[in-house]
C-alpha cells in the first residue's frame, strides 16, 4: 500500500505537491481526498522527545480526515459544476449580446425636429416630440420594455423604451444615475396607471451621455437607505440625489424667497456684513479664531452688530448670512455652520418686535405652503403639519419656571427652576410640546443674555428679550431690542470684560444719535426641519459643518 506524507508548516494543498517526504501536502484532508488508498504520514513531534518525525496518523485524525476529504470532494465538485454553469451562462450572454449588437440605435430623421424641455414644464408640452436630459432615478428592465424614471432636478418623469430600443445591448447595460437624453412624445397616462405628473415619455430615440458604474461601485452600493449616518455624510454629494434630502433643499430655497418677499414688503433692505471679524456678539467661546495677517480674527457669530449700524443710514435691514459657533455641541439642533437671516428695526418698542415676529413667521410659512413646488413637498414629507395661527401665546420666562415646576420638570441641577436658571433645549421642549402651540418666551434675566440686551423698564432684573419656541422643534428664533443709552451700553461691555476700543464703531450708534431698536435672528435649518419635520438639522444644511465634520 502506497504511503502518503503531510507536513502542516511546509506542505501544500496544490498540484505542485506530490505527497513525498520532499514535497508533502499540507493537510490529512487533501492527501486522502488525492490518495484514498494511501497510508497518511505526518510529520510531528516524537513523544518524550525535542525532535520531530513522520508516524502514522492516529485513528481518530484518520477518521476526521476521512471527513474532511468527502466535504472537499463536495466542494470541488460543487465548484466544477459552478464553473460549468458559469460559463454555459457567459456563452448564452455573449451570443445575445452579439444578437443585441445587430441593433443599432438611431433616430428617425423624419420626425419633428425635438423640443428641449426641462421636466417642470411638461404640462405644457403634451403631445409634443420633446427631448429630456437627466439622471436615470430608476430603472426596470422587462423582456421587450424598459422603464426609466428620469429626474432632472426640476422633477421627475417616467419614460417608456419599447421594440428595437428596449432590445439594444446599450440598453441592457444602462445602470442607476447614469445620464441620457431621450426624446419622444409625452402623453398622459389612462386612468388606472400611474406615474410622476400623471404623464410618460414614450421615447422613439435616446442616447447614453455617462453610464454610471456598475457592480460593487453602483450607486446603490455607494448609498444605501439606511446606512450609518456618518457614512452617508461622507458620501453627500451622492446622498443629496435622494428624494428626501433634494426636497428638503427645494423647501428651502422657498422658504429663502418668502423671508425675502416679506422684508420687502415690510420695507427691509438687503444688506451683506463681513463674515471676518474682530468682535464677539454671542460669547468668546463659541468663537472660531483666525490669523488674519497677524491680527486676530474670528469668524462671526452674528452680522447683529453691523446690521445696528446700517439702520441710520438704510432705514430697517436684514441680511441672509452664515454665522459660526465653536460649540463642541452633538444635539440634532446645533450647527458649527449656519444660514442666519437676521434683522434690526429702527424706532419700535417690544411689543412691536414681537407682532413682527408673528407676521414674520406665519406670513413666511405661508407663502412657503402656496408655492407649487414647496407646498406639495412639504405635504409629503410632514402630512400633519398645521400652519401656526396669530395671535401667538406669550410666556415670561418667570412664568415657564412656575410651569416647569408645577409638572415636575427639574433643571440641569436635577432641583426645581428658580429665577436666573438656564432654561435647558429638553426642558424647553418638554413645555412646548406639552402645550402645543407656537409660543413666544420673554424677558429673560440680565445675567443669561448677552451684553446688549435692554432691560426692561419695570424690572430691571430681565431683559426685554424673545425666543421662539415651536412644538416638535423648540427653539427657532432668538431676539430682543437693543440697549440704545450711550452709558448703559458701555458698562454692559466692561462689564463682559470686552475690549472697549474695539467696540468703538457699534458704540458710536448711540453716540451719533441713537434711536430705540430690536432684532432678531432666525436659524434657517432649525425653521427647516420644523416645516420638514426633520430629526436633525443636518438634514436641512447642504453640507452639514458641526464637530468632527468638515468634509466632503
Amino acid at each position: 500500500m502506497s504511503k502518503v506524507y503531510v507536513n502542516e508548516k511546509t506542505g501544500a494543498d496544490s498540484t505542485d505537491a506530490a505527497g513525498s517526504e520532499e514535497k508533502p501536502f499540507q493537510t490529512p484532508a487533501y492527501a486522502l481526498y488525492t490518495q484514498p488508498e494511501a497510508v497518511v504520514y505526518v510529520y510531528k513531534q516524537v513523544e518524550d522527545s525535542e525532535e520531530f518525525a513522520y508516524a502514522e496518523i492516529s485513528a481518530s485524525a484518520l477518521k476526521k480526515a476521512k471527513k474532511g476529504a468527502e466535504g472537499l470532494k463536495k466542494k470541488l465538485e460543487k465548484a466544477a459544476k459552478q464553473e460549468e454553469e458559469n460559463k454555459k451562462r457567459a456563452e448564452e450572454s455573449s451570443k445575445k449580446l452579439a444578437e443585441l449588437d445587430l441593433i443599432k440605435i438611431s433616430e428617425d430623421e423624419s420626425l419633428p425636429k425635438a423640443k428641449k424641455i426641462k421636466i417642470r414644464t411638461v404640462q405644457n408640452n403634451l403631445e409634443t416630440r420633446v427631448a429630456v436630459q437627466g439622471w436615470i432615478h430608476r430603472l426596470r428592465l422587462q423582456k421587450g420594455v424598459a422603464f426609466i424614471t428620469l429626474r432632472d432636478g426640476t422633477g421627475y418623469i417616467q419614460a417608456v423604451l419599447s421594440g428595437d430600443l428596449a432590445k439594444a445591448r446599450t440598453t441592457q447595460e444602462l445602470t442607476i444615475e447614469s445620464t441620457v437624453v431621450i426624446k419622444g412624445v409625452i402623453s398622459k397616462l389612462p386612468e388606472g396607471k400611474s406615474a410622476p405628473g400623471g404623464v410618460e415619455l414614450k421615447a422613439d430615440y435616446y442616447e447614453v451621455v455617462g453610464l454610471a458604474p456598475s457592480g460593487d461601485e453602483a450607486f446603490t452600493n455607494k448609498v444605501q437607505e439606511n446606512a450609518d449616518p456618518s457614512l452617508l455624510l461622507d458620501q453627500r454629494h451622492l446622498a443629496l440625489r435622494g428624494e428626501a434630502l433634494s426636497s428638503v433643499m427645494k423647501v428651502r430655497a422657498a422658504l429663502l424667497r418668502a423671508i425675502r418677499r416679506f422684508f420687502q414688503e415690510e420695507g427691509l433692505l438687503e444688506v451683506t456684513p463681513p463674515c471676518m471679524v474682530q468682535t464677539q456678539v454671542e460669547g468668546g467661546s463659541t468663537l472660531f479664531k483666525m490669523d488674519y495677517y497677524g491680527e486676530e480674527a474670528y469668524l462671526t457669530q452674528s452680522s447683529q452688530l453691523y446690521l445696528e449700524t446700517c439702520l441710520p443710514a438704510l432705514g430697517d435691514v436684514y441680511c441672509v448670512q452664515e454665522s459660526f459657533r465653536a460649540e463642541k455641541s452633538h444635539t440634532r439642533r446645533h450647527l458649527s455652520e449656519y444660514t442666519h437671516i437676521e434683522s434690526e428695526l429702527a424706532f419700535i418698542e417690544f411689543d412691536d418686535l414681537l407682532s413682527h415676529l408673528e407676521r414674520l413667521i406665519t406670513t413666511t410659512v405661508g407663502y412657503v405652503l402656496e408655492d407649487p413646488e414647496a407646498g406639495p413637498l412639504i405635504q409629503q414629507l410632514n402630512p400633519g403639519f398645521v400652519a401656526p395661527k396669530m395671535p401667538f401665546k406669550r410666556m415670561e420666562y418667570i412664568h415657564a419656571l412656575d410651569w416647569l415646576n408645577e409638572h415636575g420638570i427639574p433643571n440641569e441641577d436635577g432641583e426645581k427652576f428658580k429665577f436666573g436658571d438656564d432654561i435647558a433645549e429638553a426642558a424647553e421642549r418638554k413645555m412646548t410640546d406639552t402645550i402645543g402651540v407656537p409660543i413666544l418666551l420673554i424677558r429673560f434675566p440680565v445675567e443669561i443674555k448677552s451684553f446688549y440686551m435692554q432691560k426692561c423698564k419695570d424690572d430691571p432684573r430681565v431683559t426685554e428679550s424673545v425666543d421662539v419656541l415651536m412644538p416638535n422643534v423648540g427653539e427657532i428664533t432668538g431676539g430682543s431690542m437693543r440697549t440704545y443709552d450711550y452709558d448703559e451700553l458701555l458698562a454692559s461691555i466692561k462689564r463682559e470684560n470686552l475690549d472697549l476700543d474695539s467696540y468703538y464703531w457699534f458704540t458710536d450708534q448711540r453716540k451719533y444719535g441713537t434711536c430705540p431698536h430690536g432684532g432678531y435672528g432666525l436659524g434657517t435649518e432649525r425653521i427647516l426641519a420644523w416645516l420638514c419635520d426633520r430629526f436633525t438639522v443636518r438634514d436641512c444644511s447642504l453640507y452639514p459643518r458641526f464637530t468632527g465634520r468638515c468634509k466632503p
